[in-house]
């Protein structure tokens, strides 16, 4: 990913300032493209920029690390972006207390780990320890060889066969409970579908056992209403008639007697009306003691279904059907297991062709990866040959799950069915073994730098720091390392702290940390050489402190012999 095709995406890190934080009391750092060279005395704090930068990255705050006598120990990182650079800051209180921010926003550690760490690679001793991990060995082998596809195909393939398998699992059951349990589920829904009930009933029922308890009462005081309201000659339904009679008659003498006759008309047809409907709810009043006894018996059996599957009649259909598609299921269980056995043996064969597509992609991309590696580790001092990329499969144990490819039975998980292993042979003529068996710790370090200069194209990490990645190795192998970093400069940004000369004479810019006591404290200062300074600080490194004319010469034919080298390789400006 370069800053020219994402230019709206956070890049390369452009500055680091640090407050505060032990030894420093106040820092800036202005990085350049290229390999950037931290150099200095043992303790003068060039280790401490790097922890200084892993907070800007999210790492965990240590309260140890503030400055004695100040309150927050401070940090920003600015990394490239158009139109503005992304900048993160994190503080962090001698209270314990951390904050952090991303441009003006506060954030978490987390999120500010989740948007800044991918620009970030750091790698110390514990990261090329990492690469002693097969299961890394691995990750790094797909990561070359851009396996995604084939990756996800396995991955998916593994993850149905899984999901199948566990429905499987879902379907076992002892014969004699799954006999109980379905003559139970077919009970429960025989025996609510065949009451037949109704969402309410059990309500209207109750109503209708109220109001037969008072029907005597009931029926005689609704024909006390209908004789008031009817009867001949002294119902109020005749009365009012006489009345509209002598209204209308007096409205033929003066019409404003008109209205009221009109509105006692109305009162004598509403009055008629209330007398059916008295009749009509009399009429509905159930006293026929062997109808009553009927209703009585529906809602004890109504009931004893509510106590047992709910508590309404909505819930106890429900729970009716419930059990109805539940002992289908269960008389569906034999078919059902057998499906799923079918579908076992197709997703196991799916498997099998994913993981041998990928096991093949593998295999050509270790001999491709093996010889690349190999490439530049002749250029670090060592054999042709030395490095190779073994691909195997995993021999199935009894009870492992197992597919068959090539008439052999073999292992798998999600990332498929083989066994990545790196192999060395720092010795020519010797075969080559397990890297984590035969590597020395300064081995180990120009392997990983082999490793990622190869991987350089695949990672699209803007920043790579090499925190003693001259560990372990010797004045003769350091000058190929310094190399090595150079070129994988201009993949990306490199920046080491290192500890010879050697690997320092190749800096695109060359940064000297040294303490000093300023006000009876120990500060730590930066400072960024010119070629003077440089030559200075090389001498320094190769015959320390008192260093004489001649380490002040030998450093300078280094660094001729260096920028020479590199004027030659570096890549040819176009207009």
């Amino acid at each position: 990913m370069s800053i020219a095709q994402n230019a709206d995406r956070p890049g390369r890190l452009l500055e680091l300032a640090v407050t505060d934080l032990a030894l420093i009391d106040r820092l800036r750092l202005v990085l350049r493209p290229g390999l950037n060279v931290l150099t200095g005395e043992t303790g003068a704090g060039k280790s401490l920029l790097i922890d200084a930068l892993g907070l800007a990255l999210g790492a965990r705050a240590d309260t140890t690390l503030v400055r004695h006598g100040a309150d927050v120990a401070y940090v920003e990182a600015l990394f490239d972006r158009l139109p503005e650079p992304l900048i993160a800051v994190r503080e962090v209180a001698a209270t314990g207390r951390s904050t952090a921010r991303l441009d003006d926003e506060s954030v978490t550690a987390g999120r500010l780990s989740r948007v800044v760490a991918p620009l970030v690679e750091i790698h110390g001793q514990h990261d090329q320890q990492r690469l002693l991990d097969e299961d890394w060995q691995r990750d790094l082998l797909d990561a070359y060889g851009g396996h995604e596809a084939e990756l996800a195909a396995v991955a998916s393939a593994v993850e149905r066969w899984r999901a199948n398998r566990s429905a499987m699992q879902g379907l076992l059951m002892d014969p004699r409970e799954l006999l109980r349990r379905l003559d139970l589920l077919e009970h429960e829904a025989e025996e609510i579908a065949a009451a037949g009930l109704r969402v309410g009933e059990a309500d209207a029922i109750t109503r209708q056992l109220a109001a037969a308890q008072h029907a005597q009462t009931i029926l005689s005081g609704a024909s006390g209403v209908r004789e008031l309201l009817l009867a001949e000659g002294r119902g109020a339904r005749e009365r009012v008639a006489r009345a509209g009679h002598d209204l209308r008659g007096l409205a033929r003498l003066d019409e404003r007697w008109a209205p009221l006759a009109d509105r006692l008309a109305g009162l004598e047809a509403e009055l008629e009306d209330v007398a059916a409907e008295v009749r009509a709810l009399a009429e509905t009043v159930d006293h026929d003691p062997a109808s009553l006894a009927r209703l009585e018996d529906r809602l004890g059996e109504i009931h004893r279904l509510l106590r047992r599957y709910g508590d309404d009649e909505e819930t106890v259909i429900a729970h009716g059907e419930r059990s109805a598609r539940e002992a289908a299921r269960l008389r569906g269980l034999g078919d059902e297991r057998a499906r799923r056995a079918a579908d076992d043996g197709q997703l196991l064969l799916q498997i099998a062709d994913a993981a041998a597509t990928l096991s093949i992609r593998r295999s050509r991309t270790a001999a491709a990866l093996g010889a690349a590696v190999s490439a530049v580790l002749v250029e670090l001092g060592f054999p042709a040959e030395a490095f190779a990329v073994a691909v195997g499969r995993r021999t199935a144990a009894r009870d492992d799950p197992a597919v068959e490819v090539d008439g052999d039975a073999v292992a798998f998980d999600g990332t498929g069915i083989d066994t990545v292993v790196f192999t060395f042979r720092p010795n020519a003529g010797e075969p080559g073994r397990s890297l984590a068996r035969i590597a020395s710790g300064g081995e180990l370090s120009r392997v990983a730098l082999a490793v990622k200069q190869v991987l350089a194209d695949a990672d699209r990490t803007p920043t790579l720091v090499f925190d003693e990645i001259d560990a372990g190795i010797g004045g003769r192998s350091a000058d190929p390392v310094g190399r090595s970093l150079w070129t994988l400069g201009h993949a990306h940004q490199v920046l080491c702290v290192t500890h010879l000369p050697q690997i320092a004479a190749y800096a695109d810019a060359h940064y000297r940390i040294a303490k000093r006591e300023r006000d009876g404290r120990t500060v730590t200062e930066v400072t960024r050489l010119d070629r003077d300074g440089r030559v200075a600080e090389l001498a320094s490194m190769i015959g320390g402190a008192e260093w004489g004319e001649a380490a002040r010469h030998s450093a300078t034919e280094l660094l001729d012999r260096a920028e020479a080298w590199c004027a030659a390789r570096a890549p040819v400006a176009t207009a």
